[in-house]
């Protein structure tokens, strides 16, 4: 060999070093098999197949096994639909359906649970397991068709905690979720002081616990979960005498193989549905929870997630007016966002409703003020800042004094006045008419509160005769309210704007139970007779200190032309950020304005601030159930 060709060779050796060193390796993620059962889900799946669709993790690293059966409802079209677009993008997809049966013979309802049924779930989510390990995943993800992983981030976040078995802590419309923090010896639900905990983020991170469901990932590099099995006759013999129930024996058979289970809740992953009882129906109980959801997301995130081929699947919702002669909501025409996320709550609800511009305090001035013959109470200073009325408590005045007298013009016999700041509690269209019901059988009233800020600590006494309207004590906030058109009247004669002081000091002032008889004696006839739904309808989208929190009304110049200083409340411990949810309940020194109300023995709910949503005594019988 010349010394020529030996130098080349060198020259090439060294190079491909060279080129080596300079490469940067990068590891493929993990596989994982997503494993989905269908059944009566066509108005979950829409969003659900959107949601998942969605998630931040290369698609040629997951593979989809979909079964669904006893269809009574469009579901298996929309899972076609959907594949037909995305199948190519997944490692694999094995879909399999069973069209010809509608429901078992040995059902009742198609929300009934009997031996059978549990075993056909049983039968597939072990086919599930088993199909996972002969493909070799690294994981596979249990996951129910009604679950809406909002976070994006979801898989990669569980998959980076390397834990053997963990579920994202779910939200519901109350207090089920997901997981649970006790099991009794008989195997079913044990109430725990950790179980609020958690689900309100007042303890944040991953949690050890006995049961999680309806949205878990299981590692399948670990050697031990070779013995995770859904099937009774795969465990230990004579260690479990417990119900034929899919998630019991899956969880029993994590427990005598010594895998702990795991729940995260430092991030808001997701909302889940609770499941129906014998009974309770897909298109009225079903269909009523995921507007509750929907309402949530749109709360949370301005929109909702929604493929374009899948929108069609969709069904419109009719709107009304709730039975009133109209519905008003307030906005100023420069808070396009806040109407935007308005309008799809309208759309999720079914409400007709028409925009009301505001009254825009910033383009008010004290001589536009004086020339609208505008005249403040004497005396008047707010109550916690010592301060004169903002122009954007005089905007927000005349808003509400606007539609009063456009109702009185129009001859409007009932109207709802509605905010833009609100987020509308579960079941927002029933227990709204729930209240109507009951206000119109009784009768004599002028105004009811559908959301406001209660100031009084003592009780409020009940309406004779009903279930849902309390007697309304010295209130702030006019979030929402329905007045008659003599409440309007009465509002009207005293004429304000002679006197004027804030709204929501003015409504407690007319209806006679105002702290301040100096104020109140400025005004004759106090003879408002105001109620308020309980528990109410409608909260704020954000309190004081909350991230995102704005005040048109606090945040605007005095009428005497300087700037106020707005206390802001220190948030609450555990708080978590953003993509998540601001646990942190907003606290401060003094109350004010926009401070959360603390109400005394308020069920602890997270979003559900009634407790009208489902209760943790439910929870003792009401196992997960949204499978075929």
């Amino acid at each position: 060999m010349t010394k020529v060709v030996m130098m080349m060779m060198m020259l090439l050796l060294t190079t491909t070093i060279v080129s080596c060193d300079q490469i940067e390796l990068f590891e493929q993620l993990p596989t994982v098999m997503v494993a989905v059962l269908v059944r009566n889900k066509a108005h979950t799946l829409p969003f659900f197949f959107s949601y998942l669709e969605d998630l931040d993790y290369p698609k040629d690293r997951m593979s989809l096994w979909i079964r669904s059966d006893h269809n009574e409802d469009r579901s298996i079209e929309i899972t076609k639909a959907w594949l037909k677009r995305t199948s190519s993008l997944y490692h694999s997809v094995d879909f399999k359906y069973r069209s010809e049966q509608r429901k078992r013979e040995s059902e009742k309802t198609n929300t009934h649970w009997n031996e059978e049924r549990f075993s056909d779930v049983i039968r597939l989510k072990q086919e599930a397991l088993q199909t996972a390990r002969t493909m070799w995943a690294d994981y596979i993800f249990f996951l129910d068709a009604d679950v809406f992983l909002t976070n994006s981030n979801t898989l990669r976040k569980l998959i980076d905690r390397k834990l053997p078995i963990v579920a994202p802590m779910l939200v519901s419309d109350g207090l089920y979720s997901n997981f649970w923090c006790g099991m009794t010896s008989d195997y079913y639900y044990q109430r725990t002081d950790d179980y609020k905990k958690i689900l309100n983020y007042d303890q944040i991170g991953q949690w050890p616990v006995p049961m999680v469901h309806t949205a878990v990932l299981a590692s399948l590099n670990i050697a031990q979960t070779r013995q995770l099995t859904f099937e009774r006759k795969n465990l230990p013999a004579g260690r479990y005498d417990g119900p034929v129930d899919d998630i019991i024996i899956f969880a029993m058979s994590a427990n005598y193989s010594g895998i702990p289970m795991y729940v995260c809740n430092e991030l808001l992953y997701g909302y889940i549905m609770v499941p129906l009882e014998a009974g309770e129906t897909v298109q009225g109980k079903d269909v009523e929870q995921l507007t509750n959801i929907l309402s949530y997301i749109v709360n949370e995130y301005g929109e909702l997630t929604l493929k374009q081929d899948l929108s069609r699947f969709v069904p419109e919702v009719p709107k009304d007016k709730l039975s009133l002669s109209h519905i008003y909501m307030i906005n100023l025409e420069r808070r396009s966002e806040r109407r935007t996320k308005m309008l799809k709550h309208f759309d999720l609800l079914g409400l007709d409703v028409e925009h009301f511009p505001a009254v825009d305090g910033k383009q008010l001035s004290d001589k536009k003020v004086h020339d609208m013959g505008i005249r403040f109470l004497p005396g008047y200073a707010d109550p916690f800042h010592k301060r004169p009325m903002t122009m954007g408590e005089i905007g927000c005045f005349l808003s509400h004094y606007n539609i009063w007298e456009r109702m009185v013009r129009l001859n409007q016999q009932e109207v709802l006045v509605l905010e833009d700041d609100i987020r509308f509690e579960p079941f927002f269209r029933r227990r709204a008419y729930g209240v109507l019901a009951d206000a119109r059988r009784i009768g004599g009233w002028d105004l009811i509160y559908f959301g406001r800020k209660r100031l009084q600590e003592e009780d409020e006494k009940w309406i004779e005769g009903s279930e849902y309207l309390v007697k309304a004590g010295y209130s702030y906030w006019t979030l929402g309210y329905v007045i008659t058109l003599e409440g309007a009247k009465k509002l009207l004669r005293e004429k304000p704007l002679g006197k004027l002081l804030p709204v929501d000091e003015y409504l407690p002032i007319m209806f006679d139970n105002h702290p301040n008889d100096s104020w109140a004696s400025h005004f004759r006839e106090r003879t408002l007779n105001a109620w308020s739904a309980a528990p109410l309808l409608l909260y704020p989208t954000h309190y004081t200190g909350d991230e995102g929190y704005i005040s048109d009304t606090e945040d605007s110049l005095r009428i005497d032309g300087t700037l106020p200083t707005v206390g802001v409340s220190k948030g609450g411990s555990g708080t978590v950020h953003n993509d998540t949810r601001d646990a942190g309940q907003a606290q401060s020194s003094e109350p004010k304005k926009g401070d959360k109300e603390q109400l005394p023995n308020a069920p602890a709910a997270l979003l559900s601030e009634s407790g009208i949503g489902q209760g943790e005594h439910d929870l003792e019988t009401k196992s997960r159930r949204s499978e075929l």
